[in-house]
């Protein structure tokens, strides 16, 4: 089918990385800690989304631009770096958005925040489109006729995998976080360690090269 071959490897290796701890993992379980499954569900759609955009670009052959050009990919490096480091540093900063959450007031951040941050940490991230650029031919023919369709269906395979993999972890880190969301200094140390996260990814992004 479109030249696809071994999917089930390919389904496999996904669900391995997708498992695998890591920035994106880290960011939705401290949302649904801070906001509950709602919020844990904004972050991980909204890192799924920002996969897809990846994936769309590898079907149109903007990742092998990306990849060929040092000065695209220094320039988005750049821009998501910075990008990532300004979320990290407002969120440091703050005295707790989600201080008053415990009192019956709604916390100033949004799902709809959540999702875009989520979404523009993997849209702005260079690394992930070299990922994709690598990963998805593996899986496709050489001579196959609809090349575009081929990554781009494995490409779909592997966010949706990926995006149910994060909402269960949305939904346990939820489900477990019951009682420390009623804590306003947790809560407050709990935003300060995201925004670390992010200064952290930041840094990596703008920092790191095209190998």
């Amino acid at each position: 089918m479109l030249g696809i071959h071994d999917l089930g490897l390919f389904v496999a290796a996904g669900l391995l990385l997708n498992i695998t701890p890591g920035p994106d993992n880290a960011y939705i379980t401290g949302r649904s800690l801070q906001l509950g499954w709602r919020g844990g569900a904004a972050a991980a759609i909204g890192v799924g989304c920002g996969c897809l955009v990846h994936v769309f670009a590898t079907a149109v052959g903007l990742s092998a631009l990306l990849a060929a050009s040092s000065v695209a990919f220094n320039a988005i490096k750049l821009i998501g770096g910075a990008y990532l480091c300004y979320m990290g540093v407002r969120m440091l900063l703050s005295r707790g958005e989600t201080e008053t959450a415990g009192q019956g007031s709604a916390p100033t951040v949004t799902l709809r925040q959540v999702f875009w941050q989520g979404a523009l940490t993997n849209v702005l991230n260079p690394k992930i489109a070299l990922f994709f650029l690598a990963f998805l031919p593996q899986f496709v023919d050489a001579d196959a006729p609809h090349k575009p369709f081929a990554f781009l269906l494995l490409g779909v395979i592997f966010v949706l995998n990926g995006t149910l993999w994060c909402l269960g972890v949305a939904a346990f880190a939820a489900k477990a976080a019951a009682r420390m969301r009623r804590s306003g200094g947790l809560m407050r140390w709990l935003n300060r360690g995201i925004g670390a996260l992010f200064v952290t990814l930041g840094i990596r992004v703008a920092l790191m090269d095209a190998r």
